[in-house]
């Protein structure tokens, strides 16, 4: 499960923010912010104040977080601080050996606040292997009137680990996240925000945690609404779907306590531990030169204390928090990952025989349905297959299960010329990709819009404010986007309207 791009998205840099004590905070400075730990310096520009590498928590590993201790002075908080450890990845060139990682970055508007305090946005990157919050500038968002935390959090093995004599393994960037919105409530009134309007969003491997903390005990009353942009958690696996030979699992990123905790003990082994002490004592190099050990703990355990509940059969059954809901996929979802695993590789998919393998005696049928010449190439059909079967049917199941207890309001990003941003050199059609709606929300350097485009990031910009703002993303100068029993927002340049969700990915085939 190499890929849950989102921040797809996430490219490179790292820098320790620790800051050192300074003068007393000048409450007459913008640039000076004093939170419940101690004052911090920002950079303040002519549209927004950044606040970068504030610390929100300390974690040993495999650890609980802990609130971080106070300190005497002003800090400088005009740096990001330290990734969590991570290798980097072909389409992200970052790498990390830093533990101490717990660092967020706060974004709020220039100008005061008028008429009371504003919504906070809490943005949890994607992907869960490699990232950090700063990668995501926030700078236009905020200037539409909101506060934006982006917080770094701990992946791969050292989120995803289970081991005999741990306490709720692999959940502990889950539990990070949590101190994260902790430290938000107890300091979002310093900048400006409403700790009563809390708005959580994360794309991709962000949505899944954020799918865990709408059933997550220690999340409720944490947030007040939700995002979920190409959240996998309703998905499952077909066999082959996502790597070559994987076998099919029922679901994407979650995973059992126990499950977790044997493949620790089996990657203890690599490691030439014997107990977890040893696995503790380990520099962080030697564990990242393990192949795949982050990605193989690119999940969320269940079963334990901080997530009881696998949370799709938790959505299911109705057990989950009751906030307004916003979420969402592309239309092309699995382009990327076919894409980045053959295409990018030059390599040719056998069509025919990844059907059979993932789809047994139904083979046949899903043969006629989403036949190549329809597609223009086997790489396309195979991503049509998939993007349907899996994350059409999940999100569509997803949307429909929290509708029937809150508001929610579907949408599809449909831009198919949306610009590719990460690293690939071939002329693979992407479309409208998996994270391929990310710079329209945060800008990224190599995303180079139309103008439509732009129009079309600036409306997408005004939904996902208003939404935090009231938890309807309706608004003036926008194009009506209807509740999801009323349809789903297609959102595209020049053409934002509502579809037929289910009919556009044949999810009455795939019933």
């Amino acid at each position: 499960m190499k890929i849950f791009l989102a921040t797809a998205v996430l490219l490179a840099g790292c820098a320790t923010g620790a800051g050192s004590p300074a003068a007393r905070p000048d409450a007459a400075d913008p640039a000076v912010v004093t939170t419940d730990k101690g004052a911090v310096r920002g950079t303040v520009t002519r549209t927004h104040r950044l606040f970068q590498g504030i610390r929100y928590a300390t974690a040993g590993r495999w650890e609980a977080p802990r609130p971080t201790p106070s300190w005497r002075g002003v800090k400088d908080a005009k740096q990001p601080g330290a990734l969590c450890p991570q290798v980097g990845a072909e389409y992200a060139d970052t790498r990390s050996e830093e533990e101490d990682c717990l660092f967020l970055n706060v974004t709020t508007p220039a100008g005061p606040a008028t008429g009371g305090r504003r919504p906070v946005m809490v943005w949890i990157h994607g992907d869960g292997a490699v990232g950090g919050g700063h990668f995501s500038d926030a700078g236009e968002l905020a200037a539409r009137g909101v506060v934006v935390v982006t917080v770094n959090y701990r992946l791969g093995v050292f989120n995803g680990f289970g081991y005999p004599g741990l306490r709720d393994p692999g959940t502990y960037g889950l539990q990070d996240q949590q101190e994260a919105l902790r430290w938000v409530r107890r300091n979002a009134a310093a900048f400006g925000g409403d700790p009563g309007n809390v708005t959580l969003f994360g794309v991709s491997f962000g949505g899944l945690a954020i799918n865990a903390h709408l059933t997550a005990p220690g999340s409720k009353g944490l947030f007040h609404r939700a995002i979920l942009q190409s959240s996998p958690g309703m998905l499952d696996m077909p066999a082959g779907s996502m790597v070559p030979g994987l076998p099919a699992m029922d679901s994407f990123g979650y995973r059992t306590g126990a499950e977790v905790t044997a493949m620790g003990q089996l990657f203890a082994k690599q490691l030439g531990c014997a107990d977890l002490a040893c696995l503790r004592a380990l520099p962080v190099k030697k564990i990242l030169e393990v192949p795949q050990i982050m990605n193989a703990f690119q999940v969320y355990a269940h079963g334990g204390g901080v997530l009881p509940d696998r949370p799709d059969r938790a959505l299911r059954a109705g057990r989950f928090h009751r906030v307004p809901v916003l979420a969402g996929a592309t239309r092309d979802e699995h382009r990327i990952f076919v894409g980045m695993t053959y295409d990018v590789q030059e390599k040719k998919p056998d069509y025919p025989a990844l059907v059979r393998t993932a789809f047994g005696r139904e083979a046949a049928a899903v043969l006629r349905r989403y036949p190549v010449k329809a597609y223009g190439s086997p790489s396309l059909a195979w991503a049509a297959v998939l993007t349907d079967r899996m994350w059409a049917r999940g999100t569509h199941e997803q949307n429909t299960l929290l509708a029937r207890h809150v508001p929610v309001y579907g949408y599809e990003f449909a831009d198919r010329e949306a610009p590719m941003f990460l690293p690939f050199e071939t002329d693979f059609d992407w479309g409208a990709y998996h994270a391929g709606d990310l710079p329209y929300l945060f800008p990224e350097p190599k995303a180079v819009f139309t103008p439509a485009q732009r129009e079309l990031a600036g409306r997408m910009a005004g939904y996902w404010t208003n939404f935090a703002r009231t938890g309807d993303p309706n608004g003036p100068g926008l194009p009506a986007w209807p509740r999801v029993a009323k349809g789903t927002l297609s959102l595209a340049p020049d053409a934002i309207r509502p579809i037929d969700y289910a009919a556009e990915h044949r999810l009455g085939f795939w019933k």
